[in-house]
């Protein structure tokens, strides 16, 4: 199979699909491997490491788009690259559809097949390519939270872990998954005062068990939201709820209860966020502010880190691309169950139930196009 790693053109994104290793890997399997010239340049990998390994550099975006059977990225594809997209081709990446009715539709009306990252699941739950990105997200979003506490980014002066004599933050988490442990398990270990939220007991409990004295679990629900937010300096969204849109957990009115200065970090914003005030922003412009309180809401929160997230990101994706490589998309789709429950885009058709509910498409059984 023809493979192709085109270089990611989203604002401040420095990650890309394949690293060295991975082209080595592929090309020893017999495959072809297209990287654009400069592609890996942001997180450490130079077009040489690429060459070496195997690889063919191109220059540009067309020759990769035009050639390749598969296209490996790491974000959805921009305005600027659907019309690059082929009948029939392969794209396995990061959609988020549901956050993005235009996308969604302009993919679908390419004809290729869309294959998601965010929704490939195994049996017991687990979601084996969004979690390194969750697990980079989830600490990131203490350590940015941290910083926009400071006067200087508009938060109202706070230590997250505070001083002797001088009491810590308080920190709630919204969602006790990868991201909301991750970023529990950070401000914990600065010292701050910590709250994560659940709606899963089995999960509370287990957050209970493996979390510091300084974190405390609560069940999640309206309620003990609201009774949190009037003393939280950092609040993290980190709700999911898988190919779906998140769910507005705190409305603009719960916001009025934050104190000025307070900060809000909503890993949710890829998913249209869990929190009714925000939207998208970038690194460039990472934040604003509603009803005195600051929003950071960085869609792309783990491009800050590249090499870190690079290398997270294909030690886990590489063995599916493999897969579909050897197999070909039907057959790997079909032979993996997990693989199916990423498959988001078919002939046409929106094979994910939670894409097609977001915004009142369509569903089709993804078997039924595929025997």
């Amino acid at each position: 199979m023809i493979i192709g790693a085109p270089k990611e053109i989203k604002p401040q994104e420095s990650r890309i699909a394949l690293t060295p290793f991975g082209v080595a890997h592929l090309t020893a399997a017999g495959h072809r491997v297209l990287v654009e010239q400069g592609g890996g340049l942001g997180c450490g990998f130079k077009d040489s490491d690429y060459r070496e390994a195997g690889a063919d550099l191109v220059d540009g975006p067309t020759g990769i788009f035009s050639a390749a059977e598969m296209i490996v990225k790491v974000k959805e594809p921009q305005p600027a690259e659907l019309h690059l997209i082929r009948v029939g081709q392969v794209v396995f990446t990061y959609f988020h559809f549901a956050a993005e009715r235009q996308l969604t539709e302009g993919f679908r009306d390419t004809g290729a097949t869309a294959i998601a990252y965010e929704t490939v699941q195994l049996d017991n739950g687990e979601l084996p390519l969004l979690t390194p990105m969750s697990e980079v997200a989830g600490r990131m979003a203490i350590q940015e939270g941290a910083k926009m506490l400071e006067t200087g980014n508009g938060g109202r002066g706070i230590l997250l872990g505070g001083v002797p004599g001088v009491e810590p933050a308080t920190v709630t988490i919204i969602g006790g998954g990868v991201v909301g442990a991750n970023s529990a398990k950070i401000a914990a270990g600065m010292g701050a005062n910590v709250y994560i939220l659940d709606v899963d007991i089995d999960r509370l409990r287990y957050l209970d068990d493996i979390m510091p004295n300084n974190v405390t679990t609560l069940y999640s629900n309206p309620v003990n939201v609201r009774e949190l937010l009037p003393r939280t300096d950092l609040l993290i969204g980190a709700v999911l709820v898988v190919g779906a849109k998140a769910p507005k957990l705190v409305t603009r009115d719960m916001l009025k209860l934050m104190r000025a200065g307070s900060v809000i970090v909503d890993v949710a914003v890829d998913q249209g966020g869990c929190v009714e005030t925000c939207h998208p922003t970038t690194h460039e412009d990472p934040t604003y502010i509603v009803d005195g309180v600051v929003h950071y809401c960085v869609a792309n929160m783990p491009g800050a880190v590249p090499n870190t997230s690079t290398r997270a990101l294909t030690n886990s994706t590489l063995p599916y691309i493999a897969q579909i490589a050897a197999q070909g998309v039907e057959q790997a789709l079909l032979g993996d169950g997990a693989l199916l429950r990423g498959l988001n885009v078919y002939k046409k058709q929106i094979t994910h139930s939670g894409v097609a509910q977001a915004f009142g498409l369509k569903y089709t059984d993804p078997l039924s196009l595929l025997k």
